[in-house]
Protein backbone atom coordinates (compact mmCIF):
# COMPACT_ATOMS: atom_id res chain seq x y z
CA UNK A 1 0.00 0.00 0.00
CA UNK A 2 1.46 3.46 -0.67
CA UNK A 3 2.46 5.95 1.39
CA UNK A 4 0.04 8.78 -0.09
CA UNK A 5 -2.97 6.28 0.68
CA UNK A 6 -2.23 5.63 3.74
CA UNK A 7 -2.10 9.60 4.22
CA UNK A 8 -6.23 9.75 3.31
CA UNK A 9 -8.14 10.55 5.98
CA UNK A 10 -5.03 11.98 8.21
CA UNK A 11 -7.08 14.70 10.64
CA UNK A 12 -3.00 15.31 12.41
CA UNK A 13 -2.07 17.43 9.73
CA UNK A 14 -3.16 20.79 7.76
CA UNK A 15 -5.14 23.85 9.40
CA UNK A 16 -7.41 22.63 12.10
CA UNK A 17 -10.92 24.25 11.07
CA UNK A 18 -9.99 23.02 7.37
CA UNK A 19 -9.51 19.94 8.62
CA UNK A 20 -12.34 19.62 10.86
CA UNK A 21 -15.12 21.37 8.46
CA UNK A 22 -13.64 18.66 5.38
CA UNK A 23 -14.16 15.84 7.68
CA UNK A 24 -17.54 17.23 9.14
CA UNK A 25 -19.23 18.32 6.38
CA UNK A 26 -20.25 14.66 4.77
CA UNK A 27 -20.22 13.25 8.11
CA UNK A 28 -23.22 16.16 8.86
CA UNK A 29 -24.96 15.00 5.49
CA UNK A 30 -24.63 11.36 6.10
CA UNK A 31 -25.86 11.80 9.87
CA UNK A 32 -28.86 13.83 8.18
CA UNK A 33 -29.60 11.47 5.52
CA UNK A 34 -29.21 8.48 8.38
CA UNK A 35 -32.40 10.35 10.55
CA UNK A 36 -34.05 10.40 6.84
CA UNK A 37 -35.01 6.55 7.85
CA UNK A 38 -36.95 7.31 10.49
CA UNK A 39 -38.66 10.51 9.66
CA UNK A 40 -39.95 9.65 6.22
CA UNK A 41 -41.28 6.76 8.37
CA UNK A 42 -42.90 9.33 10.87
CA UNK A 43 -44.07 11.67 7.73
CA UNK A 44 -45.64 9.35 5.64
CA UNK A 45 -46.94 7.50 8.31
CA UNK A 46 -48.32 10.62 9.84
CA UNK A 47 -50.42 12.29 6.69
CA UNK A 48 -51.50 8.77 5.25
CA UNK A 49 -52.06 6.24 8.15
CA UNK A 50 -53.42 8.53 10.81
CA UNK A 51 -52.25 9.86 14.35
CA UNK A 52 -52.53 6.28 16.05
CA UNK A 53 -49.97 4.75 13.20
CA UNK A 54 -47.67 7.80 13.74
CA UNK A 55 -48.04 7.09 17.69
CA UNK A 56 -46.87 3.44 16.93
CA UNK A 57 -43.51 4.52 15.09
CA UNK A 58 -42.89 6.89 17.52
CA UNK A 59 -43.17 4.59 20.57
CA UNK A 60 -41.00 1.93 18.34
CA UNK A 61 -38.17 3.99 18.29
CA UNK A 62 -37.42 4.69 21.72
CA UNK A 63 -37.78 0.90 22.75
CA UNK A 64 -35.51 0.22 19.76
CA UNK A 65 -32.99 2.70 20.92
CA UNK A 66 -33.43 0.44 24.33
CA UNK A 67 -32.39 -3.08 22.79
CA UNK A 68 -29.32 -1.71 20.83
CA UNK A 69 -27.86 0.53 23.40
CA UNK A 70 -25.42 -1.85 24.77
CA UNK A 71 -23.88 -2.81 21.36
CA UNK A 72 -23.87 0.57 20.09
CA UNK A 73 -21.86 1.73 23.38
CA UNK A 74 -19.44 -1.13 22.64
CA UNK A 75 -18.65 -0.47 19.14
CA UNK A 76 -17.96 3.55 20.04
CA UNK A 77 -15.21 1.68 21.99
CA UNK A 78 -13.88 -0.19 19.16
CA UNK A 79 -13.92 2.97 17.01
CA UNK A 80 -12.01 5.18 19.12
CA UNK A 81 -9.03 2.22 19.12
CA UNK A 82 -9.33 1.90 15.39
CA UNK A 83 -8.91 6.37 15.22
CA UNK A 84 -6.17 6.05 17.90
CA UNK A 85 -4.17 3.27 15.86
CA UNK A 86 -4.92 4.77 12.44
CA UNK A 87 -3.49 8.60 14.33
CA UNK A 88 -0.26 6.29 15.19
CA UNK A 89 0.56 4.58 11.92
CA UNK A 90 -0.10 1.31 13.02
CA UNK A 91 -1.87 -0.71 10.19
CA UNK A 92 -1.78 -3.78 10.66
CA UNK A 93 -3.44 -3.01 14.01
CA UNK A 94 -6.28 -1.16 12.50
CA UNK A 95 -7.40 -4.70 10.16
CA UNK A 96 -7.71 -6.77 12.93
CA UNK A 97 -9.58 -4.25 15.45
CA UNK A 98 -12.17 -3.61 12.63
CA UNK A 99 -12.42 -7.31 11.80
CA UNK A 100 -13.06 -8.08 15.82
CA UNK A 101 -15.96 -5.27 16.13
CA UNK A 102 -17.41 -6.53 12.67
CA UNK A 103 -17.99 -10.19 14.09
CA UNK A 104 -18.84 -8.99 17.30
CA UNK A 105 -21.73 -6.45 15.64
CA UNK A 106 -23.01 -9.25 13.43
CA UNK A 107 -24.04 -12.05 16.19
CA UNK A 108 -24.78 -9.44 18.44
CA UNK A 109 -27.20 -7.73 15.81
CA UNK A 110 -28.55 -11.42 15.26
CA UNK A 111 -29.38 -11.59 18.99
CA UNK A 112 -30.76 -8.50 19.33
CA UNK A 113 -33.22 -9.16 16.46
CA UNK A 114 -34.67 -12.44 18.20
CA UNK A 115 -35.09 -10.65 21.76
CA UNK A 116 -37.43 -7.59 19.69
CA UNK A 117 -39.43 -10.08 17.87
CA UNK A 118 -40.54 -11.84 20.90
CA UNK A 119 -40.70 -9.23 23.24
CA UNK A 120 -42.50 -6.61 21.34
CA UNK A 121 -45.77 -6.42 23.13
CA UNK A 122 -44.51 -6.76 26.52
CA UNK A 123 -42.35 -3.92 25.77
CA UNK A 124 -45.38 -1.24 24.49
CA UNK A 125 -47.04 -2.85 27.68
CA UNK A 126 -44.17 -1.84 30.29
CA UNK A 127 -44.14 1.77 28.53
CA UNK A 128 -47.66 2.59 29.26
CA UNK A 129 -48.17 2.52 25.61
CA UNK A 130 -52.01 3.28 24.73
CA UNK A 131 -54.36 0.32 23.94
CA UNK A 132 -55.37 1.90 20.43
CA UNK A 133 -52.03 2.38 19.63
CA UNK A 134 -50.11 -1.48 20.80
CA UNK A 135 -51.39 -3.94 17.80
CA UNK A 136 -50.17 -1.09 14.77
CA UNK A 137 -46.55 -0.63 17.05
CA UNK A 138 -46.09 -4.58 17.73
CA UNK A 139 -46.75 -5.08 14.20
CA UNK A 140 -44.12 -2.50 13.26
CA UNK A 141 -41.46 -3.07 15.63
CA UNK A 142 -41.43 -6.70 15.29
CA UNK A 143 -40.24 -6.45 11.24
CA UNK A 144 -37.95 -3.44 11.90
CA UNK A 145 -35.74 -4.96 15.11
CA UNK A 146 -35.90 -8.09 12.37
CA UNK A 147 -33.61 -6.29 10.38
CA UNK A 148 -31.32 -5.31 13.47
CA UNK A 149 -28.29 -7.33 12.19
CA UNK A 150 -28.52 -5.61 9.02
CA UNK A 151 -28.98 -2.23 10.95
CA UNK A 152 -25.58 -3.05 12.78
CA UNK A 153 -23.40 -4.71 10.19
CA UNK A 154 -24.10 -1.38 7.96
CA UNK A 155 -23.48 0.85 11.02
CA UNK A 156 -20.15 -0.77 11.33
CA UNK A 157 -18.92 0.05 9.09
CA UNK A 158 -19.90 3.51 8.44
CA UNK A 159 -18.42 4.19 12.22
CA UNK A 160 -14.87 3.08 11.19
CA UNK A 161 -14.84 4.62 7.76
CA UNK A 162 -15.56 7.74 9.78
CA UNK A 163 -13.28 6.18 12.69
CA UNK A 164 -10.19 6.47 10.13
CA UNK A 165 -11.05 9.90 8.70
CA UNK A 166 -13.38 9.05 5.54
CA UNK A 167 -16.49 10.72 5.94
CA UNK A 168 -17.61 11.23 1.93
CA UNK A 169 -18.22 7.45 1.38
CA UNK A 170 -20.52 7.18 4.39
CA UNK A 171 -21.91 10.00 3.08
CA UNK A 172 -22.42 8.17 -0.31
CA UNK A 173 -23.87 4.90 0.98
CA UNK A 174 -26.48 6.76 3.68
CA UNK A 175 -27.45 8.95 0.29
CA UNK A 176 -28.40 5.83 -1.41
CA UNK A 177 -30.15 4.02 1.20
CA UNK A 178 -31.76 7.14 2.35
CA UNK A 179 -33.41 7.74 -1.43
CA UNK A 180 -33.89 4.23 -1.56
CA UNK A 181 -36.25 4.42 2.17
CA UNK A 182 -38.44 7.19 0.53
CA UNK A 183 -39.04 5.18 -2.68
CA UNK A 184 -39.81 2.02 -1.22
CA UNK A 185 -42.12 4.02 1.46
CA UNK A 186 -44.20 5.61 -1.22
CA UNK A 187 -44.40 2.31 -2.99
CA UNK A 188 -45.16 0.00 0.17
CA UNK A 189 -47.80 2.36 1.50
CA UNK A 190 -49.34 4.58 -1.07
CA UNK A 191 -49.29 1.58 -4.15
CA UNK A 192 -49.12 -1.95 -2.22
CA UNK A 193 -51.23 -0.50 0.52
CA UNK A 194 -49.43 -2.38 3.53
CA UNK A 195 -50.08 0.03 6.35
CA UNK A 196 -47.30 0.14 8.89
CA UNK A 197 -45.62 -3.02 8.02
CA UNK A 198 -44.85 -1.24 5.06
CA UNK A 199 -43.07 1.90 6.22
CA UNK A 200 -40.89 -1.18 8.42
CA UNK A 201 -40.70 -3.47 5.33
CA UNK A 202 -39.10 -0.06 3.32
CA UNK A 203 -36.34 0.65 6.06
CA UNK A 204 -34.94 -2.93 6.10
CA UNK A 205 -35.04 -3.36 2.17
CA UNK A 206 -33.07 -0.15 1.69
CA UNK A 207 -30.76 -0.89 4.74
CA UNK A 208 -30.09 -4.17 2.83
CA UNK A 209 -28.70 -2.44 -0.27
CA UNK A 210 -26.66 -0.02 1.62
CA UNK A 211 -24.84 -3.34 3.48
CA UNK A 212 -24.10 -4.35 -0.01
CA UNK A 213 -22.90 -2.04 -1.27
CA UNK A 214 -20.77 -1.30 1.99
CA UNK A 215 -19.45 -4.59 1.74
CA UNK A 216 -18.42 -3.94 -1.77
CA UNK A 217 -16.60 -1.11 -1.16
CA UNK A 218 -14.28 -1.92 1.18
CA UNK A 219 -13.30 -5.54 0.32
CA UNK A 220 -12.72 -3.74 -3.22
CA UNK A 221 -11.18 -0.94 -2.64
CA UNK A 222 -10.10 -0.43 0.96
CA UNK A 223 -7.35 -3.46 1.82
CA UNK A 224 -7.08 -2.62 5.79
CA UNK A 225 -11.06 -2.73 6.48
CA UNK A 226 -11.49 -6.16 3.92
CA UNK A 227 -13.36 -8.43 5.85
CA UNK A 228 -13.34 -11.61 3.02
CA UNK A 229 -13.14 -14.91 4.52
CA UNK A 230 -9.54 -15.19 5.17
CA UNK A 231 -9.48 -11.73 6.64
CA UNK A 232 -11.92 -12.00 9.58
CA UNK A 233 -10.29 -13.06 12.63
CA UNK A 234 -11.56 -11.86 16.20
CA UNK A 235 -8.59 -10.49 18.42
CA UNK A 236 -9.24 -11.13 21.92
CA UNK A 237 -6.80 -8.63 23.37
CA UNK A 238 -8.06 -6.09 20.75
CA UNK A 239 -11.43 -6.64 21.45
CA UNK A 240 -11.60 -6.25 25.30
CA UNK A 241 -9.51 -2.86 24.60
CA UNK A 242 -11.87 -1.83 23.06
CA UNK A 243 -14.56 -3.28 25.33
CA UNK A 244 -12.69 -1.05 28.27
CA UNK A 245 -12.91 1.86 26.43
CA UNK A 246 -16.40 1.18 24.98
CA UNK A 247 -17.66 -0.38 27.93
CA UNK A 248 -18.43 2.40 29.94
CA UNK A 249 -20.37 4.29 26.34
CA UNK A 250 -22.77 1.24 26.78
CA UNK A 251 -23.22 1.22 30.20
CA UNK A 252 -24.30 5.02 29.62
CA UNK A 253 -26.27 3.92 26.40
CA UNK A 254 -28.00 1.51 28.29
CA UNK A 255 -29.15 4.01 31.41
CA UNK A 256 -30.04 6.68 29.01
CA UNK A 257 -32.15 4.56 26.90
CA UNK A 258 -34.27 2.78 30.11
CA UNK A 259 -34.27 6.74 30.93
CA UNK A 260 -35.89 7.27 27.59
CA UNK A 261 -37.98 4.66 27.91
CA UNK A 262 -39.08 5.64 31.85
CA UNK A 263 -39.56 9.08 30.23
CA UNK A 264 -41.98 7.21 27.59
CA UNK A 265 -44.33 6.06 30.02
CA UNK A 266 -44.80 9.29 31.58
CA UNK A 267 -45.17 11.06 28.32
CA UNK A 268 -47.88 8.43 27.42
CA UNK A 269 -49.90 9.08 30.60
CA UNK A 270 -50.64 12.32 29.02
CA UNK A 271 -52.68 10.37 25.91
CA UNK A 272 -52.63 9.52 22.30
CA UNK A 273 -52.01 12.76 21.51
CA UNK A 274 -48.72 13.81 23.51
CA UNK A 275 -47.06 10.80 22.64
CA UNK A 276 -47.41 11.44 18.77
CA UNK A 277 -46.50 15.08 19.13
CA UNK A 278 -43.34 13.99 21.55
CA UNK A 279 -42.60 11.54 18.58
CA UNK A 280 -42.88 13.78 15.82
CA UNK A 281 -41.10 16.80 17.59
CA UNK A 282 -38.52 14.29 18.72
CA UNK A 283 -37.89 13.22 15.14
CA UNK A 284 -37.24 16.93 13.95
CA UNK A 285 -35.46 17.45 17.01
CA UNK A 286 -33.35 14.54 16.43
CA UNK A 287 -32.66 15.95 12.61
CA UNK A 288 -31.73 19.56 14.30
CA UNK A 289 -29.25 17.43 17.03
CA UNK A 290 -27.50 15.81 13.85
CA UNK A 291 -25.25 18.77 13.29
CA UNK A 292 -24.29 19.26 17.11
CA UNK A 293 -23.33 15.03 17.00
CA UNK A 294 -21.63 15.50 14.13
CA UNK A 295 -19.56 18.17 15.84
CA UNK A 296 -19.07 15.41 18.91
CA UNK A 297 -18.11 12.70 16.07
CA UNK A 298 -16.07 14.71 14.09
CA UNK A 299 -13.85 16.17 17.07
CA UNK A 300 -13.94 12.61 18.71
CA UNK A 301 -12.13 11.30 15.59
CA UNK A 302 -10.02 14.45 15.36
CA UNK A 303 -8.74 14.07 18.73
CA UNK A 304 -8.43 10.61 18.65
CA UNK A 305 -5.60 10.47 15.42
CA UNK A 306 -3.86 13.52 17.56
CA UNK A 307 -3.64 12.46 20.51
CA UNK A 308 -2.40 9.26 19.26
CA UNK A 309 0.18 11.56 17.37
CA UNK A 310 0.76 13.19 20.48
CA UNK A 311 -0.50 16.75 19.05
CA UNK A 312 -2.36 17.89 22.21
CA UNK A 313 -1.83 21.66 20.77
CA UNK A 314 -4.09 20.40 17.92
CA UNK A 315 -6.73 19.20 20.46
CA UNK A 316 -6.94 22.45 21.80
CA UNK A 317 -7.45 24.27 18.75
CA UNK A 318 -10.22 21.95 17.79
CA UNK A 319 -12.43 22.26 20.55
CA UNK A 320 -12.23 25.70 20.26
CA UNK A 321 -13.24 25.83 16.78
CA UNK A 322 -16.12 23.05 17.33
CA UNK A 323 -17.33 25.40 20.20
CA UNK A 324 -17.71 28.00 18.07
CA UNK A 325 -19.35 26.87 15.61
CA UNK A 326 -22.08 25.16 18.24
CA UNK A 327 -22.92 29.01 19.22
CA UNK A 328 -23.65 30.05 15.96
CA UNK A 329 -25.31 26.86 14.58
CA UNK A 330 -27.59 26.51 17.68
CA UNK A 331 -28.40 30.48 17.87
CA UNK A 332 -29.80 30.11 14.33
CA UNK A 333 -31.63 26.91 14.53
CA UNK A 334 -33.51 28.46 17.49
CA UNK A 335 -34.42 31.60 15.63
CA UNK A 336 -35.83 29.16 12.41
CA UNK A 337 -37.87 27.41 15.79
CA UNK A 338 -39.36 30.42 16.80
CA UNK A 339 -40.44 31.73 13.74
CA UNK A 340 -41.83 28.26 11.63
CA UNK A 341 -42.05 25.58 14.81
CA UNK A 342 -45.50 25.02 13.56
CA UNK A 343 -44.19 24.11 10.03
CA UNK A 344 -42.71 21.98 10.75
CA UNK A 345 -44.99 20.20 12.92
CA UNK A 346 -47.82 20.48 9.86
CA UNK A 347 -45.33 18.09 7.63
CA UNK A 348 -46.74 15.38 10.31
CA UNK A 349 -50.17 15.76 11.11
CA UNK A 350 -53.00 17.94 10.09
CA UNK A 351 -53.96 17.72 13.95
CA UNK A 352 -53.93 21.06 15.21
CA UNK A 353 -53.55 19.60 18.85
CA UNK A 354 -50.81 17.07 18.12
CA UNK A 355 -48.92 20.25 16.36
CA UNK A 356 -49.70 22.78 19.72
CA UNK A 357 -47.95 20.25 22.14
CA UNK A 358 -45.22 19.63 19.09
CA UNK A 359 -44.52 23.13 19.10
CA UNK A 360 -44.25 24.07 22.95
CA UNK A 361 -41.96 21.19 22.92
CA UNK A 362 -39.61 22.61 20.27
CA UNK A 363 -39.73 25.92 21.75
CA UNK A 364 -38.86 25.16 24.78
CA UNK A 365 -35.90 22.58 23.86
CA UNK A 366 -34.29 24.47 21.49
CA UNK A 367 -34.03 27.28 23.64
CA UNK A 368 -31.19 25.11 25.47
CA UNK A 369 -29.96 24.28 22.33
CA UNK A 370 -26.62 26.26 22.74
CA UNK A 371 -26.35 24.00 26.09
CA UNK A 372 -26.89 20.30 24.58
CA UNK A 373 -24.45 21.32 21.85
CA UNK A 374 -21.85 22.23 23.92
CA UNK A 375 -22.17 19.02 26.04
CA UNK A 376 -21.45 16.77 22.90
CA UNK A 377 -18.79 18.87 22.16
CA UNK A 378 -17.20 18.36 25.63
CA UNK A 379 -17.85 14.76 25.30
CA UNK A 380 -16.59 13.66 21.62
CA UNK A 381 -12.90 15.67 22.94
CA UNK A 382 -13.33 13.53 25.76
CA UNK A 383 -14.53 9.74 23.48
CA UNK A 384 -11.70 10.83 21.21
CA UNK A 385 -9.22 10.69 24.72
CA UNK A 386 -10.87 7.12 25.20
CA UNK A 387 -12.01 8.91 28.60
CA UNK A 388 -15.69 7.01 28.55
CA UNK A 389 -16.04 6.41 32.04
CA UNK A 390 -16.31 10.30 33.13
CA UNK A 391 -19.36 10.76 30.01
CA UNK A 392 -21.11 7.80 31.39
CA UNK A 393 -21.54 8.55 35.23
CA UNK A 394 -22.22 11.87 33.86
CA UNK A 395 -24.62 10.84 31.36
CA UNK A 396 -26.23 8.20 34.13
CA UNK A 397 -26.41 10.58 37.20
CA UNK A 398 -28.00 13.33 35.25
CA UNK A 399 -30.81 11.46 33.48
CA UNK A 400 -31.44 9.58 36.60
CA UNK A 401 -31.15 11.59 39.69
CA UNK A 402 -32.76 14.77 37.67
CA UNK A 403 -34.31 14.10 34.10
CA UNK A 404 -36.61 11.74 35.04
CA UNK A 405 -37.50 12.26 38.73
CA UNK A 406 -38.15 16.19 37.41
CA UNK A 407 -39.85 15.07 34.89
CA UNK A 408 -41.99 12.93 36.82
CA UNK A 409 -42.63 16.14 39.45
CA UNK A 410 -42.70 19.03 36.75
CA UNK A 411 -45.30 17.14 34.90
CA UNK A 412 -47.35 16.97 37.59
CA UNK A 413 -47.06 20.94 37.93
CA UNK A 414 -47.08 22.09 34.32
CA UNK A 415 -48.34 19.17 32.53
CA UNK A 416 -46.54 17.81 29.66
CA UNK A 417 -44.44 20.70 29.25
CA UNK A 418 -42.51 19.93 32.86
CA UNK A 419 -41.07 16.91 31.28
CA UNK A 420 -39.66 19.36 28.45
CA UNK A 421 -38.06 21.61 30.79
CA UNK A 422 -36.67 18.52 32.93
CA UNK A 423 -34.87 17.67 30.06
CA UNK A 424 -33.31 20.86 29.74
CA UNK A 425 -32.32 21.39 33.79
CA UNK A 426 -30.41 17.85 33.27
CA UNK A 427 -28.65 18.82 30.13
CA UNK A 428 -27.55 22.09 31.97
CA UNK A 429 -26.28 19.81 34.92
CA UNK A 430 -24.36 17.38 32.95
CA UNK A 431 -22.59 20.40 30.89
CA UNK A 432 -21.51 22.70 34.40
CA UNK A 433 -19.96 18.99 35.64
CA UNK A 434 -18.08 18.19 32.51
CA UNK A 435 -16.49 21.98 31.91
CA UNK A 436 -14.98 21.39 35.47
CA UNK A 437 -13.63 18.25 34.40
CA UNK A 438 -12.36 19.01 31.63
CA UNK A 439 -10.69 22.06 32.62
CA UNK A 440 -8.92 19.64 35.33
CA UNK A 441 -7.23 17.81 32.41
CA UNK A 442 -7.40 14.78 33.83
CA UNK A 443 -8.50 12.96 31.00
CA UNK A 444 -4.90 13.93 29.81
CA UNK A 445 -3.09 10.68 30.15
CA UNK A 446 -0.24 11.34 27.87
CA UNK A 447 0.52 14.09 30.73
CA UNK A 448 1.27 17.41 28.24
CA UNK A 449 -0.06 19.67 30.99
CA UNK A 450 -2.85 20.39 28.58
CA UNK A 451 -6.01 21.50 30.43
CA UNK A 452 -8.10 22.24 27.78
CA UNK A 453 -9.76 25.07 26.11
Amino acid sequence: MSGEKMQQGDLTQGAVWKVILAFAFPLLIGNLLQQAYNLTDSVIVGQFLGKEALAAVSASFFIYYFIISLVIGIGSGITVIVSQYYGAKQYGQVQRAFSSFFIFMLFSGLLLSGLGIFSAEGFFRLTHTPEEVIPQAVRYFRIYIGGTFIFITFNSIVSILRGIGDSTRPMLFILVTAGLNVAFDLLFLILFRWGIEGAAWATVAAQSVGVCLALRYINRRHPLLSIRKKDLLFDRKLFLQGLKIGLPTSVQQCAIALGLTALLGIVSRFGTDTLTAYGAAGKIDALITQAILTLSGALAAFCGQNIGARRPDRVRKGVRFAMTVNLVFCLLTFIAIYCWGDKMMQAFTPDESVRAIGQEYLLIIGSFLVVHGALNVLNGALRGAGDTLFVMVTGIISFWLARVPLAYYLSGLWGEAGIWWAINISVTFALLVTVIYYKTGRWNTDNTGYRGF
